[in-house]
């Protein structure tokens, strides 16, 4: 039994140099290099490229090397009997809430504003929100959700969440899937953590935002299929919205001629709000390459269902 990598603009040579040190009876192969296809049962993914995973027989494990897995669901078509996990790194959970609470800071003091006012030599000065006057809404409340709900809820904020179940989160008035409209009606920031789902597809869209409370903001740190991105602009420039902060998109990197470069209140970053520990991903992924040798569960599996 063996170990192959298959990474799309990710270097594997760390990856590689790690495993190798940990499991030095295992093979460790990178994807095309691959000697017997049969014996590889344990595969390291990140963005493969379609279909690949199906010249492997007796694939029984798809590691993500991140915390999503939609790149796999939506590239592969995997037997039942191969299960898929992810990554859950707690640094990674607090570096996205981190991210989160500065875009929320910056968007309640004006900084995307004063930014655009210092280009054009302008001193305008506007009042602010306090965090106990702003409402937000996190949608998605898995292990980051949850933490990020419950993290704004502490410092202040009035925070609501929505999840396909309800929830339990202290401090936090949670919803389910039947009340998406009532979670984000009137709220002055809109969070999107979900994972990317044929149901949560498309989910940010124009109907949907539109019941956020005026000049109202939008983070998106899900992915970039979660939002109707004309939508986005036409709220941004009907003045329904304020402005957005992502950190993710439809197509990566954003192509140049990309209308948000051009927009003023629209902040951009290139899918940097978390990044996985590699440290950390390679222990779990050590983790479950020997829970699979011993017929033990694997952890963080994911339900090929839900999608998460």
């Amino acid at each position: 039994m063996s170990i192959a990598i298959f990474f799309d603009q990710r270097n594997p040579e760390r990856w590689v140099q790690l495993l190798s040190e940990a499991l030095p009876e295992t093979a460790i192969e990178v994807y095309p290099e691959i000697k017997d296809p049969g014996k590889v049962t344990f595969a390291l993914c990140w963005k493969p490229e379609k279909d690949v995973l199906s010249q492997f027989p007796n694939l029984r494990v798809v590691q993500s090397i991140g915390a999503g897995v939609d790149h796999i669901f939506n590239s592969q078509q995997l037997p039942d009997a191969v299960k898929v996990c992810r990554i859950v790194d707690p640094q990674l959970t607090q570096d996205l809430f981190e991210y989160v609470i500065a875009g929320i800071m910056g968007y309640i003091r004006g900084f995307p504003k004063y930014s655009t006012d210092q280009v054009n030599n302008r001193w305008k000065p506007k009042r602010y929100k306090t965090i106990a006057q702003t409402s937000v809404t996190v949608l998605g409340l898995g292990v980051i959700g949850s933490f990020i709900a419950q993290e704004l809820a502490k410092i202040g904020f009035k925070v609501r969440g929505w999840s396909r179940s309800r929830k339990t989160v202290e401090g936090v008035k949670t919803y389910d899937l039947s009340e998406l409209l009532d979670a984000i009606n009137e709220s002055d920031v809109l969070i999107n953590v979900l994972p990317l789902t044929p149901e949560t597809e498309n989910i940010l869209d124009k109907s949907l935002m539109s019941h956020l409370a005026d000049h109202g903001y939008v983070i998106n740190v899900g992915r970039g299929q979660h939002l109707i991105e004309n939508d986005l602009i036409d709220l941004i420039e009907g003045n329904k919205l304020s402005g957005a902060l992502l950190d993710v998109f439809r197509t990566e990197p954003l192509p140049e001629d990309h209308p948000f470069w051009s927009n003023s209140k629209i902040t951009i970053t290139p899918h940097v709000a978390s990044i996985t520990t590699l440290e950390n991903a390679v222990d779990i992924a050590i983790r479950n390459w020997k829970n699979l040798q011993n017929e033990k569960p694997l952890e963080y599996e994911v339900n090929a269902v839900l999608r998460y």
